[in-house]
């Protein structure tokens, strides 16, 4: 049976909870160039990211714990020990970083960060197309900068955004419950 492309968009799920077998080189490659596919206002290319694999999460998870420790922001024993317990599985965290341009004073920073947003979304399709689970996730010390610097992404000319966790998903998620559009749509007819 074929499956329409557009059926593809309408049953992604983000599936947090992922294992190996992670994308081999050629998929990866087919997810990451996915991303280069996104509109850029101005052919910015602000997207950046960074491949963490194999004893690299582990580190990264050391990292994280430490750095948000050490910034003074709360942390239950709980969380923490969920958080490696989530990435003791996790087989690819890809680290994504929005370049900023300050010489650029044309376009936006909001329009890079958008454009990046753009670059995800199409990672996470490439990804589901492909047959597994992604997540895009704002914890592991993205807003510490301890952490985003380590990662090579300094806070002078990035904007950290997150991760995206990809690997085989644990359990087949559901049917999405998604809204009706019909909620978040209205016609302007400028009458």
């Amino acid at each position: 049976m074929t499956v329409a492309p557009v059926d593809y968009l309408l049953t992604r799920r983000s599936s947090k909870f992922v294992q190996a077998p992670g994308p081999d080189e050629s998929q990866l490659a087919q997810i990451l160039q996915a991303a280069m596919s996104a509109p850029d206002h101005g052919r910015l290319q602000p997207w950046r990211f960074a491949l963490i694999r194999g004893q690299g999460i582990a580190r990264l998870a050391d990292l994280a714990i430490s750095g948000i420790k050490a910034a003074g922001l709360p942390l239950a024993p709980e969380k923490e020990a969920n958080t490696r317990r989530w990435l003791d599985r996790v087989p690819l965290l890809i680290a994504i970083a929005c370049k900023l341009d300050h010489a650029n004073t044309k376009i936006p920073e909001q329009e890079r960060m958008l454009a990046v947003g753009a670059a995800v979304m199409n990672m996470l399709n490439a990804a589901h197309m492909l047959g597994y689970g992604a997540f895009w996730s704002t914890g592991l010390g993205s807003y510490v900068d301890e952490v985003t610097e380590a990662l090579g992404f300094d806070a002078l000319d990035y904007r950290f955004m997150g991760y995206l966790a990809i690997g085989t998903p644990v359990q087949a998620p559901g049917p999405a419950q998604r809204p009706d559009f019909h909620q978040f749509v209205t016609e302007w007819t400028g009458a």
